[in-house]
């Protein structure tokens, strides 16, 4: 969520009529003793490694991406580490794991990177045919709670599992450009967001200049210690009233949602709970089995008669 941030922090809804509800074919361990005497989540692990050594703000961008589970040139970053995973699988065994399930993988592997735990990725996913940049609808980033309940409840999850899910916010940042309203004229008031901590307001004023071309980047956690750890400071923060985005927020002071926050900020078990909906987004609508193909690269489909140069794009994400 480093320079593409923009769009990481908004609630991203696709409209795909390509992919089916085939959960029960997606299983750990899908590609054991499918690529030889080869590991294929060990080769993805490797190229996330390198990439994470060099740069860990890529632990936020494969989760966005995975988010997204897309190529639909909405500038994400990220980009790389899936072309290197997808080069080293297609070495070992060619047209066998597709870029769905590398994105998967290579997310598990980002968040246990930033100390977040190590979760197992359920595999079997195949590649959509077709997904095209027009199908992208990007609500606005001043979503409401009770917006966003609606939009997740539509695929399968709870209140519960979106707060989780908003949770992937705890490696992310924003540039001032999503959060700027807040700071100077917050719901056409003329007026900063009553609700952000006045020390927080300062320091983010100085940071994003009122009509300024400056575009920096503020982290969404804003504990400087855990800015980069997968972990339940972010919650903490927004408890506080040092939220970045309005949606972040909103979760720690809605009726609906207040009470998970305290909840998730007050555990142990964050980084359990939040693999679990990872794993549960994971089977949001997948393609498996005979459906979809297996993409020879992640950025087009095999379709040379396809003018999308995409990927499948079915997901919703933070």
């Amino acid at each position: 969520m480093a320079g593409f941030a923009a769009l990481a922090l908004v609630l991203v809804v696709i409209s795909i009529n390509l992919t089916g509800q085939c959960h029960a074919a997606l299983q750990i361990g899908f590609y054991d003793r499918k690529c030889g005497l080869n590991n294929v989540e060990s080769i993805v692990t490797q190229e996330v490694t390198k990439k994470f050594i060099k740069d860990r703000t890529i632990a936020a961008a494969l989760i966005r991406m995975y988010f997204h589970d897309c190529f639909v040139k909405l500038s994400v970053r990220g980009y790389d580490v899936i072309d290197a995973a997808k080069d080293a699988v297609e070495a070992a065994c060619p047209g066998v794991v597709s870029c769905a399930d590398i994105i998967a993988m290579a997310t598990r592997d980002a968040v246990s990177l930033s100390r977040g735990g190590r979760y197992n990725v359920e595999t079997g996913r195949r590649d959509g045919l077709e997904s095209l940049a027009s199908n992208v609808v990007l609500p606005s980033p001043q979503m409401t709670v009770s917006q966003s309940v609606s939009v997740f409840a539509k695929k399968g999850f709870s209140p519960k599992d979106m707060v989780y899910l908003l949770g992937g916010h705890t490696v992310g940042f924003a540039h001032c450009v999503f959060f700027q309203d807040r700071l100077y004229n917050f719901q056409n008031t003329g007026k900063p967001d009553p609700t952000m901590n006045s020390t927080l307001l300062q320091a983010l004023r100085f940071m994003c200049p009122q009509n300024s071309l400056r575009n920096n980047a503020v982290n969404l956690d804003q504990n400087p210690s855990s800015s980069f750890t997968v972990d339940n400071s972010f919650y903490k923060q927004i408890l506080l009233n040092r939220g970045i985005l309005q949606i972040d927020q909103e979760l720690a002071l809605d009726s609906i949602t207040k009470d998970i926050v305290k909840g998730i900020a007050t555990s142990n078990d964050f980084i359990t709970k939040f693999a679990e909906a990872m794993v549960k987004l994971g089977r949001t609508e997948v393609l498996t089995d005979t459906q979809g193909e297996i993409r020879r690269s992640c950025r087009s489909v095999n379709n040379n008669n396809n003018n999308s140069n995409n990927s499948f794009l079915t997901k919703i994400f933070p």
